[in-house]
Order: structure tokens, then C-alpha cells, then sequence
């Protein structure tokens, strides 16, 4: 069994901090569960282009506000407290921050290793880790 409290990732190696957000990546590809599970804070006022081409995610907005547009169609989308919304299609996006810090839960297949970083094109790679027994 695995036990965490999310207080045991702030400040360490598994927070990861971008100028937009910062996710607390509560498990990751060593924890053997075959998906990673983050809790994410994005920024007011920010936007980010994302594009994950190697991973499916899905994502349930907790509190705050913003906004996802898909840049294939432009439409745009309102998140809030109750929201889910899943990456089923590698769909490229743009995700806004709105007024308040947004609060995420995401859940991400295959799972992250907790190195990856957006590329250009708003890409993570596709990393791989053996999960510790």
C-alpha cells in the first residue's frame, strides 16, 4: 500500500514549479500504479500552450478559475469546481488562469517521472522509469 500526504511532497524534488503553475506530483512512473496522479495550482492571469502527443490526461478542476480553448476548433471551455475535463484526443490546447488560483487534480497515462518539462510546442516527452519495489 502506498500512503501520502501532500504535505510530505511541498518543497521537495517531487514539486515542480513553472512560471505558470506548480504540481505536486503525489505519484509518479517509480510508484508502479501504471498512471502519475498530480495535484496542480495554476497561476492567475497565465496562460500555457500544452500539447501532450505522448500522454493521455484527465483532469478534475477543484477550485478557482480559468479557461482550456482547443486551438483545433477555438472552443473555449469555463473551469471551475466540478469540472472535468479528459485529453482523450492529444487535444492541443491553451489553458488560462483566471481571477483565482486554480486548483487541479490530473491524472496522467502513461505515467510522468516527475523530470518532464514542457518542450516548444508544449509537448512533455515520453520518459520511462522502472517502478521501486
Amino acid at each position: 500500500m502506498i500512503v501520502k500526504h501532500i504535505d510530505d511532497i511541498t518543497g521537495t524534488a517531487d514539486e515542480i514549479r513553472a512560471d505558470n503553475w506548480v504540481s505536486k506530483r503525489v505519484l509518479l512512473g517509480k510508484d508502479g500504479m501504471g498512471f502519475s496522479f498530480h495535484e496542480t495550482t495554476i497561476f492567475p492571469g497565465t496562460e500555457t500552450h500544452i500539447h501532450y502527443q505522448n500522454h493521455l490526461e484527465a483532469v478534475w478542476c477543484i477550485e478557482g478559475d480559468g479557461e482550456i480553448e482547443t486551438i483545433a476548433d477555438g472552443r473555449k471551455y469555463a473551469l471551475g469546481p466540478g469540472v472535468v475535463y479528459a485529453l482523450d484526443q492529444h487535444d492541443e490546447h491553451w489553458l488560462r488562469g483566471g481571477k483565482q488560483p486554480l486548483r487541479v487534480i490530473c491524472v496522467f497515462n502513461p505515467p510522468l517521472t516527475g523530470r518532464e518539462t514542457h518542450d516548444a510546442q508544449g509537448v512533455y516527452p515520453l520518459l520511462t522509469e522502472e517502478a521501486s519495489s
